[in-house]
């Protein structure tokens, strides 16, 4: 069995609530206000923004509807219009602090599609570089991230400092 030593993770993952607790990770995030701690970016009406807690990048970003909705189709208008929003403003602070190649943006909606939290609607941002998959993602299936939550937290959070949504 390969392993990868990421002791970093081990305080996320000891307190996110299980699949069979009913508390949802996103609403607690949302609720406990203390944003630098759950690497929280920003808050705004309708959305916020987190760093994805096990990203495929550094800078993999998950913008979170506010209310708990688990699907577009349950979306608002003005929702989704914020959805976009706040992709834009996390393309041009991705683009400002790393400079990427490219970006993955999406939805992950239900457990077959590949949503890890799937009864709360959020969407992926992802910078992506050509030949950011090395050898060990294809070989071991295990992803290397060269840059830990709380740097990439200190690097991103002045560039939604101020956003009017």
């Amino acid at each position: 069995m390969d392993r990868l030593w990421t002791p970093w993770r081990f305080a996320y993952v000891s307190s996110v609530a299980r699949e069979d607790d009913e508390e949802c990770v996103f609403c607690r995030i949302l609720a406990e206000e203390r944003d630098a701690e759950n690497y929280l970016l920003f808050r705004g009406k309708f959305l916020f923004i987190i760093l994805n807690i096990y990203p495929y990048t550094s800078g993999h970003l998950l913008i979170v509807s506010r209310r708990h909705i688990a699907s577009l189709e349950e979306a608002e208008s003005h929702e989704l219009h914020s959805f976009a929003d706040l992709a834009q403003a996390c393309e041009r602070a991705l683009r400002l602090a790393y400079g990427p190649d490219g970006f993955n943006m999406g939805f992950n909606l239900g457990r077959s599609a590949g949503a890890g939290v799937e009864h709360h609607l959020h969407m992926h941002v992802l910078p992506r570089w050509v030949g950011d998959s090395s050898f060990v993602s294809v070989v071991s299936e295990t992803r290397v991230i060269p840059e830990a939550l709380d740097q990439t937290y200190r690097r991103l959070l002045p560039h939604f400092q101020g956003l009017p949504f």
